[in-house]
């Protein structure tokens, strides 16, 4: 089951330091820019991918090309794609070692789900963290 408890979700994006965002943007429109920004103001390291950008910058970080491509530990993959192309992300997740995958507002793949928590990763599903940091009140994290 997705995480869908306030405690739950908290737990999460405290615990968590290093987050992939698959899909950024490099256009200020874009929500992926927006909350990419966000998560970076409230302290955590955020490694932006997209394949179309890949080795250009986001906010002075380096655009990878893949998950694949990132090799550190990355603690939650954010996931703004669609619900169609959310599932290839979740597996791509569950291949680089990732310990949670956070598919954004209005992305929903219940089989990739499954298979995340198959693999022994926490799931949150149509929900946004920078949202969530701020319903929850939570601190900034300290690296």
């Amino acid at each position: 089951m997705p995480l869908t408890q306030a405690d739950d979700i908290a737990r999460l994006l405290n615990e968590t330091r290093t987050i992939a965002l698959v899909g950024i943007s490099d256009r200020p429109d874009r929500p992926s820019f927006t909350v990419m920004k966000t998560l970076q103001d409230h302290g955590y390291r955020v490694l932006p991918v997209n394949p179309q950008i890949a080795g250009e910058h986001v906010h002075g970080e380096f655009v990878w090309a893949s998950l694949a491509d990132i090799g550190v530990p990355i603690d939650l993959v954010d996931i703004f794609r669609n619900s169609d192309a959310a599932g290839a992300a979740v597996d791509d997740a569950i291949a680089a070692g990732a310990k949670a995958v956070w598919m954004q507002l209005a992305v929903v793949d219940h089989a990739a789900a499954q298979r995340a928590e198959a693999a022994g990763l926490k799931v949150v599903m149509d929900r946004c963290p920078a949202i969530e940091i701020r319903r929850l009140g939570l601190s900034p994290v300290e690296a």
